[in-house]
């Protein structure tokens, strides 16, 4: 019988490329992670890694294991909180994965009213962009993914998810005080053509390079970094303009800076994604519904 706890090595093993790099990330010792090997080999009854060297290889067996995998571990992650929750037992456990400015924004709020409703459902968090939180998600290595897209061109990436709309969130402008433009109420996007820009997440410098692009110019990216404060401090040292989503200034004092609301209007759907079998377990629909009151009150 294959055993659940050797299907999670075998997962750590092919993502790391090594015995010893996935008992680091496990936090197990070399010699368990190789004995747990050979048990699922001996229940698959067929090689499942190939070692020349030092490197490991899947065997076609290997790669067909690893692909059932996540849905295994989802699914048996999902049966174990249900039978907990028919049991009567008050308690559960969420893996929440999050992009900065929602960790700073609705998941404070959400988690606060999670715990005053159901003080023994216990939440860990994690911080990261999508796609990697997607992914994360897909991978069995989360439970719940806030997460956001531009538009609904990429709306066929997560059909296979349950999506939980939260609040469409509007890009705004943010120039220096002492910008030609910093007591504009609104801004046409081309009136900065000639600015040194300041970039945010890659996504969002996607987003970015393409918004302009429509309005007829590239803009000229001098600074570029995923931390939404950075961000902000250099348009207040005047090094630049930036265009931030209002959830990530939400969160920050922009000292020297000045918002604007910039035309046309770009906007991102924040959303809380999950697996169909984890919508089901009674602490995951909780902290989606507390997700979604958080946003409702933003």
């Amino acid at each position: 019988m294959i055993e659940a706890r050797h299907l999670r090595v075998l997962r750590a093993v092919a993502a790391t490329g090594s015995f010893s790099a996935a008992a680091r990330e496990l936090g197990c010792t070399q010699p368990a992670v190789s004995q747990q090997m050979k048990a699922l080999e001996a229940s698959a009854g067929t090689p499942l890694l190939i070692r020349t060297g030092r490197e490991t290889r899947l065997t076609q067996a290997g790669e067909v294991l690893v692909r059932h995998a996540s849905g295994i571990l989802a699914g048996l992650t999902a049966a174990e909180e249900e039978v907990a929750a028919i049991a009567g037992l008050r308690a559960g456990r969420v893996r929440l994965v999050s992009f900065p400015s929602g960790s700073s924004t609705l998941v404070p709020s959400a988690l606060a009213a999670l715990r005053a409703a159901h003080p023994g459902t216990r939440v860990s968090l994690v911080e990261a962009e999508p796609p990697r939180s997607v992914e994360m998600l897909r991978e069995g290595d989360c439970d719940i993914a806030l997460a956001f897209r531009y538009g609904a061109a990429t709306a066929e990436e997560w059909d296979d998810l349950v999506v939980r709309p939260l609040l469409i969130d509007r890009l705004v402008g943010l120039v220096p005080e002492g910008h030609r433009l910093a007591e504009s109420g609104t801004v046409d996007i081309r009136d900065l053509a000639e600015e040194s820009w300041i970039a945010g997440c890659p996504r969002c410098r996607r987003q970015l390079v393409d918004v302009c692009e429509e309005s007829g110019f590239t803009p000229r990216i001098d600074f570029a970094t995923d931390d939404y404060p950075a961000v902000i401090g250099l348009v207040g040292a005047g090094l630049g303009v930036a265009v931030l989503p209002e959830l990530a200034i939400a969160s920050v004092r922009p000292k020297g800076a000045r918002t604007v609301t910039v035309e046309p209007a770009v906007e991102r759907e924040i959303v809380a994604l999950t697996l169909p079998d984890l919508a089901r377990v009674p602490a995951v629909a909780a902290t989606l519904d507390q997700l979604a009151g958080a946003a409702a009150r933003n």
